[in-house]
């Protein structure tokens, strides 16, 4: 009786478990990375250069660069980037 007991008390987690709903991606959707967070970069006095590159979008970083002495330039690892190479 109690080997009976013990193996329902090891066995619960995996019959529960499948019960769960699956926390993996469903089938036939393609995976979508979010966009580079480092494509902009805020640069001047403050931040030299190349600044601080953590925009993904120009806008953001002109956002941040307003009312300052700043301005924004392309990272300059993207800028100066050969064709057909891709840097992660």
């Amino acid at each position: 009786m109690r080997n009976l007991l013990f193996l329902i008390i090891l066995a619960l987690p995996i019959l529960v478990g499948f019960g769960w709903p699956s926390t993996a991606a469903p089938r036939g959707h393609s995976y979508i990375p979010p966009p580079r967070q480092d494509i902009y970069c805020l640069q001047g006095r403050s931040w030299g250069y190349p600044g601080s590159c953590e925009f993904s979008t120009y806008d953001q970083c002109m956002a941040t660069a307003s009312g300052t002495l700043a301005h924004c330039g392309m990272n300059p690892i993207y800028a100066f980037q050969r064709r057909g190479l891709q840097l992660h």
